[in-house]
């Protein structure tokens, strides 16, 4: 299995656990769209997301947003609203062919 499949798949557990966490992206996501903005971060949104959902005050967390669900969600989300494709910016996904182990940072050229 590859780095990606078994990031695809801890993901796709999460998503199906916690659709309250795609409910907000998709809300913060369309936000962002109504006040003119033609791109946006996916890091922002996810920080968001943690914004809204800290439970700090208690010590209890529902859940916890890995960050490597955000490629993932982003795509999902560009997908099921292709007349918003590319609002968010993508890299090639090189641990779909490739070992995740000892990759050199990513460049301007590893833009999709």
């Amino acid at each position: 299995m590859s780095r990606y499949e078994e990031l695809r798949d801890a993901v796709t557990q999460f998503h199906q656990t916690h659709p309250k966490v795609w409910d907000l992206f998709d809300h913060f996501t369309r936000d962002r769209i109504s006040r003119g903005f033609e791109h946006y971060s996916v890091n922002a949104i996810f920080e968001r997301i943690r914004w809204e959902t800290d439970q700090a005050r208690t010590g209890e967390h529902e859940f916890k947003l890995n960050n490597n669900y955000r490629a993932f969600y982003s795509r999902r989300w560009m997908k099921m609203n292709p007349e918003y494709d590319g609002f968010f910016r993508t890299r090639v996904q090189v641990s779909k062919e490739e070992s995740p182990v000892n990759r050199p940072e990513l460049g301007p050229g590893d833009f999709e």
